[in-house]
């Protein structure tokens, strides 16, 4: 069994953890790559999803063979028999430890910011990785969430050797891995699209991306928006008594799979609105940088995907941009005039054409970070060729990718707003919502 993405392996585990979702369960993370993993996990048993920073001991000659881990509060787990087999002596044990507990407490500060942690004590905690090989790195993070006070301790992770699982039954009350291999090699091995998980990621997906229990996410279906030629691959989310449907234009191509995007998506739809998730470029197109910037493609399949949503659903269409995807909305837009509303986080407004930022109709905010001075200069120049109602939210203290603590909740917030009150108007003695 091989899996597509770390979306696609946290599906997989997922379903083999349903049994858990009655119990008063917290999913912790283990970063960068056991994040996604977990996200997906905690999303299907509507759990609460926090990071558990521990660090592998890398033999100083071969890093990425592992003589133990250490996590927080102290902990430290040991391999002995490697220890022996590579003969690390105890003066680079300790070098190498120290160099690893700073590493540790930087990303401990960069992931929660000022985020208390998860309360364990008397809880199933599920602790989730990509993947894992010596298991070093696992048995750490268990004994921290022991130490925590953890009633009960599950260790899941989609692929590892069969060797190594029953030992982790020393430390983890139960072991879940859907697919266990005899012939292991690597964990990225058992991926095909193993490609690196960044701070950014890890911090956005931490940033609020599981639904309260009180508020179930709607279903959600992958689907395909034809457009020419192509068939674009869509996340499409409808929530019951949806009044209106956005869809999302990200640059890059992938936008089903932009952790920001799906975070902004959901809070969207807890606010009752539909949401498309749309990759604009296919994967052979995606590899040519110039298609990035081909503001003329991008807008006519996003006027593609409006198509589609109309006749899917007959409800307004506004758009959601971000990246170049932020121009081709406008470019998009300008030439419909039945869409309804168009919000730009951290995006390219300008690359749209004067023409079409002149002939705008649709209610336009503009999000920048603070600190983005260069795409906020950008932003303005934009914002001064529209004759539209239009307006520019800067958020103070974010960057280009809102990975700062909480600035991602303020674009979703800025966003569910201009939707909701542009969009979708509440019926009539129904208050428009507000952010807190």
């Amino acid at each position: 069994m091989r899996f597509e993405d770390r979306t696609d392996a946290g599906r997989r585990l997922a379903e083999d953890l349903e049994h858990l979702r009655s119990e008063d369960t917290v999913v912790l993370g283990l970063p960068r790559g056991g994040v996604p993993v977990a996200h997906v996990v905690a999303t299907a048993l509507d759990a609460p999803l926090d990071v558990l920073v521990v660090r592998k001991l890398g033999v100083p000659w071969q890093p990425e063979l592992g003589f133990g881990a250490i996590g927080e509060h102290g902990v430290r787990v040991l391999n002995e028999r490697v220890i022996r087999a590579t003969g690390v002596d105890s003066a680079q044990l300790a070098a190498v430890e120290e160099a690893e507990r700073a590493e540790l407490a930087r990303r401990v500060r960069r992931y929660r910011a000022d985020r208390a942690p998860v309360p364990l004590a008397g809880r199933t905690v599920v602790v989730v990785d990509d993947g894992l090989a010596t298991g070093a790195t696992a048995e750490a993070a268990c004994r921290v969430v022991r130490d925590q006070g953890a009633a009960r301790v599950v260790l899941a992770v989609p692929v590892a050797p069969e060797e190594t699982l029953p030992r982790l039954l020393t430390v983890a009350d139960e072991v879940v891995c859907p697919a266990p291999q005899r012939w292991f090699g690597s964990v990225g091995a058992w991926y095909h699209d193993f490609a690196q998980t960044t701070d950014d990621e890890v911090t956005a997906l931490l940033a609020g991306p599981v639904p309260p229990a009180s508020d179930p996410p709607p279903p959600n279906r992958e689907v395909e928006v034809p457009s020419g030629r192509e068939r674009l691959a869509a996340r499409f989310v409808l929530p019951e008594s949806a009044r209106a449907v956005v869809a999302f234009a990200h640059g890059s191509g992938s936008g089903r799979h932009s952790p920001r995007n799906r975070y902004v998506a959901g809070v969207l739809n807890r606010a009752g609105l539909g949401t498309l998730l749309l990759d604009l470029l296919t994967e052979e197109e995606e590899g040519d940088r110039d298609n990035v910037f081909d503001i003329a493609l991008l807008a006519g399949r996003l006027q593609s995907a409006a198509v589609w949503l109309r006749r899917e659903t007959a409800l307004p269409v506004g758009y959601f941009g971000a990246s170049t995807g932020a121009g081709a909305a406008l470019e998009a837009a300008a030439d419909d005039p039945a869409i309804g509303a168009v919000v730009s986080r951290g995006g390219r407004p300008d690359l749209a054409s004067p023409a079409a930022l002149a002939r705008l109709g649709a209610p336009t905010l503009l999000i920048v970070g603070g600190l983005d001075t260069q795409v906020l200069s950008l932003n303005r120049l934009a914002a001064d060729r529209m004759r539209c109602e239009h307006r520019l939210a800067v958020v103070p203290g974010a960057g280009h990718l809102f990975a700062e603590s909480d600035t991602l909740t303020t674009v979703a917030e800025l966003a569910r707003d201009w939707f909701t009150t542009r969009l979708a108007p509440p019926k009539a003695g129904i208050p428009p919502l507000r952010s807190a």
